[in-house]
């Protein structure tokens, strides 16, 4: 069987930074071992899976798997596929909203007007799922405690794959940051579900970040868009941006990897009470085809 993919990086305008994605616009035949096998395969942060059988009118039905696991949701595979989606006809052309079905359920799309436009997802809800004790993060990231940001506690969150946040001082302590496996692992050890760790410094164009998601089969990612809608609740929750209705700003990662990349937060609503949107360029850089028995 022959199923043809396309690779894309996301919430970039550059060819070769940004977030790698592999899309397969038609998985009909795929089970979920072998979607796992090919996402292990690309071994790229995720993977996603396009059913068409599974497909309404309403939402396309879509999987997305890191090469160690199926995700509920994620940003950078979402909005991936949205514009590999619209590249190849299988969304209306002219269309500026539409609707991914993944295992989170609804996630709506919208499509800015332009040659080159910024796709926007619409996070879904936001949950605080507990609290951890600064000094134990800080280890966590090889950092010392007064290395982080003043009073703004690590909390994790999660708008389907959970996530601990951890603010610092400047942009200096993020790219000093390096994951110390066996304290990440016996800081998480609680927790129900694998989860990652998100420092970043609050700058002037918004944040300033890197992700570390060991648990999910991925060292560090080079853009999250499901860490940023929980990173733009953080930030207005504990004054590190305005949370007035409107708020715009950027969160800045990858940069310590190579691959720079830019994701966009529009918050509708004070606190974002009416959604959070993130957004993001696509650059379309190459197709192909997998051959699998």
């Amino acid at each position: 069987m022959e199923f043809a993919y396309h690779v894309v990086d996301v919430f970039t305008t550059a060819p070769l930074e940004g977030n790698a994605l592999a899309v397969f616009p038609d998985a009909a035949g795929l089970g979920t071992p072998a979607m796992q096998r090919v996402a292990r395969e690309l071994n790229l942060s995720e993977t996603t899976f396009v059913l068409p059988a599974e497909s309404t009118p309403e939402a396309i039905r879509v999987r997305i798997f890191t090469p160690a696991k199926e995700l509920p949701f994620a940003g950078h595979p979402t909005i991936g596929t949205a514009s590999v989606l619209r590249r190849i006809g299988a969304v209306p052309a002219g269309a500026e909203t539409f609707v991914l079905n993944e295992n989170v359920g609804p996630v709506p799309i919208r499509v800015d007007r332009g040659d080159d436009p910024i796709l926007w997802l619409t996070t879904p809800p936001i949950r605080k799922l507990a609290e951890f004790s600064r000094d134990r993060c800080a280890r966590a990231l090889s950092l010392t405690p007064e290395r982080l940001a003043p009073g703004v506690p690590c909390e994790q969150l999660s708008a389907g794959s959970p996530l601990i946040l951890v603010a610092v001082r400047d942009r200096a302590a993020v790219d000093d940051a390096q994951l110390d496996s066996a304290i990440f692992a016996e800081l998480t050890r609680p927790s129900r579900e694998a989860t990652a760790i998100f420092v970043f410094a609050a700058t002037e164009a918004g944040a300033y970040s890197r992700m570390f998601a060991p648990q999910f089969g991925i060292i560090e990612d080079p853009a999250t868009g499901g860490a940023t809608g929980p990173l733009a609740e953080f930030m207005m929750k504990h004054r590190l941006i305005s949370s007035a209705d409107g708020t715009r700003f950027v969160s800045e990662q990858g940069v310590k990897m190579g691959r720079r990349s830019l994701l966009h937060v529009f918050v509708h609503g004070k606190r974002g009470e009416r959604g959070i949107e993130v957004g993001g360029n696509v650059v379309h850089v190459a197709r192909g085809t997998m051959t699998l028995p």
